[in-house]
C-alpha cells in the first residue's frame, strides 16, 4: 500500500466515492479548499469509528468548493492523521475502567461470600461427621450388649443339650447291649441279600430264597421292635439333637467372631493404625437379616433344641420298656430259609449241567461249520483261475482283424462260461456268507451259554457262602436278652 500524497496513478485512486462522514473544512484562506480522502482499507466506517473523529476541525467550511484543478489529493497534516486513527473516545475509557471496577468489587463480594459459606460447611460438616461416628459407636455398644445376652443363652442351651444327650447315649449303649445277639441273624440275613444282589442275568429272580429272607429279615425287625427299632429311633434322635448341637456351636461361633468383629470396630478410632479407604463398600450389601430376624434365629436355635431335649426324654422313657422278643419265630422262619436255599442250590446246579452239555454240543457244530467255512473259500479259490483263463480268451479275441472278429461258437461258448464261473462264485460267496453268518450265531450262542454257565456258577456260589454264613444261629436266652 502506498501512503497519502502519491500520484493518480496508484491503484487506491479513482472516483471519489460518498462516505457517511461530513467534508473537513478547508485550512488556509485561499481559494484551494481542502478535499478530505479516505483510505481504502477505512473507507465508510461510521459504524465503529469513535465520536471524536466528527470534532476533530472546528474552522467554519468555506463557501468556496472549487477542487484542484490537478486532481491531486493534498497532503494530510500530521494532527488531522492521528485524529483519524482515534479509535475510544474518553467516555469510552472511563466506561471500561467503571466496568472492571464493578467487576472486580462484584467477583471480591462473592469470594468473600463463598469463603464464609465454607467455613460455616466446615463447621456444620465437622459436627455432622463427629455425630454421626458416635451415633455408630453408640449402636455398636447396644450390637454388643444384645450379642452378649443371646451368647449366655446359647451357652446354658446347649450345656443342657449336651448332658440329655450324653444321657441318650447311654440308654442307647444299653439297648444295643440287649439287641446285639439279635442284630447277628438281622445282618447276616441283609449279607445274604446284598450278596444275592450281586446275582447276575436271568438268575437276579425273586425266588423262594429271596422271599424267605426279606421275611425273616421283616420278622427279625418285628422282634427286634422294642429294641431295634427303638435304637433307631434313639439314633435317629441323637443325630436331631447333633444337628442341634451343630446349629447352636455354630451360632455361638457366629456370635464370638461378630462380638469380636463389632468390638474391635468399636474400639476405632480416627487415629487408630489399621483403618483404611475400602471404595464401593457402602454400595456392596451382603447382609443376609434384620435385627428382628438375627434375634428369631438364635431364638429358633435354642426352641429346636428344647424340642430335641423333650424328645430325648421320651425316648429314654420307652427305652426300659420291652427288652424280650420271641424266638420261636426266629427260629421257624431261620429253618424255612435254610430249606430254600438247600432246593435252590439243587436246582441251579442242575441247570448248569445241562448248559454245560449243551455248549459241548455247540462246540462240536462250531467245528464242523468252520470246516464248511475252509472248504468254501478253497471253492472259492479255485473257481478265480477257470474264470481269469476264460476272461483272458475273450478279451484276446477281441484282437482279430476285421471280418474275422465273428461271433462263433467258441465266443458262445466262452461267455456262457464266464456266466456260469461267476453265478458260481456268487452262489459260492453267499453260501461263505451263510456258514459265517451261522458260525457267527453258534459263537453267539456259545458266548451266551458261557455266560449263563458262569451265572449259574456265581449264584451256585452265592448261595453256598449265604449258607456257610447262615451255619451259626443265637441261642434261644440269648435272644430274649441274657449274656
Amino acid at each position: 500500500m502506498e501512503f497519502l500524497g502519491t500520484t493518480q496513478l496508484a491503484s487506491y485512486c479513482g472516483t471519489k466515492k460518498r462516505c457517511m462522514f461530513p467534508d473537513l473544512a478547508p485550512t488556509s484562506t485561499t481559494k484551494d479548499t481542502y478535499q478530505s480522502y479516505y483510505l481504502p482499507g477505512y473507507r465508510c466506517l461510521s459504524s465503529c469509528r469513535p465520536n471524536l473523529l466528527h470534532k476533530v476541525v472546528s474552522v467554519p467550511p468555506s463557501s468556496d468548493k472549487q477542487f484542484n484543478p490537478t486532481g491531486r489529493p493534498p497532503t494530510i497534516l500530521p494532527a488531522s492523521r492521528s485524529a483519524l486513527h482515534a479509535r475510544y473516545s474518553t467516555r469510552d475509557w472511563h466506561h471500561a475502567n467503571m466496568v472492571q471496577l464493578k467487576g472486580s468489587e462484584a467477583s471480591r463480594y462473592s469470594a468473600g461470600r463463598l469463603n464464609a459459606d465454607s467455613m460455616r460447611l466446615i463447621q456444620d460438616k465437622d459436627q455432622l461427621t463427629y455425630q454421626m461416628q458416635e451415633d455408630s459407636r453408640r449402636n455398636l455398644g447396644e450390637r454388643i450388649s444384645n450379642i452378649d445376652f443371646w451368647r449366655s443363652e446359647l451357652v446354658y442351651e446347649l450345656e443342657c443339650l449336651l448332658k440329655e444327650t450324653q444321657a441318650l447315649e447311654t440308654a442307647k449303649k444299653r439297648l444295643e447291649c440287649a439287641a446285639d445277639e439279635m442284630q447277628g441273624p438281622l445282618k447276616i440275613a441283609l449279607e445274604c441279600l446284598y450278596h444275592r444282589e450281586k446275582r447276575k442275568g436271568i438268575d437276579l429272580v425273586h425266588d423262594n430264597v429271596e422271599k424267605n429272607l426279606i421275611k425273616e429279615v421283616d420278622v427279625f425287625k418285628d422282634c427286634q421292635e422294642i429294641l431295634t427299632k427303638l435304637a433307631q429311633k434313639i439314633s435317629k434322635q441323637l443325630g436331631i439333637n447333633r444337628d442341634a448341637q451343630h446349629a447352636l456351636e455354630q451360632d455361638l461361633s457366629d456370635k464370638n467372631s461378630a462380638h469380636f468383629i463389632d468390638e474391635k470396630c468399636f474400639n476405632l478410632r480416627n487415629t487408630s493404625d489399621s483403618i483404611n479407604f475400602y471404595h464401593g463398600v457402602e454400595k456392596a450389601d451382603g447382609t443376609v437379616s434384620v435385627p428382628a430376624t438375627w434375634a428369631k434365629f438364635s431364638e429358633d436355635n435354642i426352641r429346636c433344641s428344647q424340642h430335641a431335649r423333650a424328645n430325648s426324654v421320651k425316648f429314654r422313657q420307652e427305652a426300659e420298656v420291652g427288652l424280650e422278643s420271641t424266638s420261636e419265630e426266629m427260629w421257624n422262619h431261620f429253618i424255612s430259609t435254610n430249606l430254600a436255599f438247600n432246593n435252590r442250590i439243587a436246582e441251579v446246579a442242575d441247570a448248569k449241567n445241562k448248559l454245560q452239555a449243551q455248549l459241548a454240543k455247540i462246540l462240536q457244530e462250531i467245528f464242523q461249520t468252520e470246516d464248511t467255512i475252509m472248504l468254501l473259500e478253497r471253492s472259492i479259490k479255485a473257481k478265480e483261475y477257470p474264470l481269469k483263463v476264460a476272461q483272458t480268451r475273450l478279451e484276446g479275441r477281441t484282437k482279430r482283424p476285421n471280418i474275422e472278429l465273428c461271433r462263433d461258437a467258441p465266443q458262445f461258448q466262452l461267455v456262457t462260461e464266464v456266466y456260469t464261473i461267476d453265478d458260481t462264485l456268487h452262489t459260492l460267496k453267499r453260501r461263505l456268507q451263510e456258514a459265517h453268518d451261522t458260525l457267527q450265531i453258534l459263537i453267539l450262542n456259545k458266548s451266551k451259554l458261557e455266560q449263563e454257565i458262569s451265572v449259574k456258577a456265581n449264584s451256585f456260589f452265592i448261595d453256598k457262602k449265604c449258607m456257610d454264613m447262615r451255619k451259626v444261629f443265637p441261642s434261644t436266652p440269648r435272644l430274649i436278652g441274657y449274656t
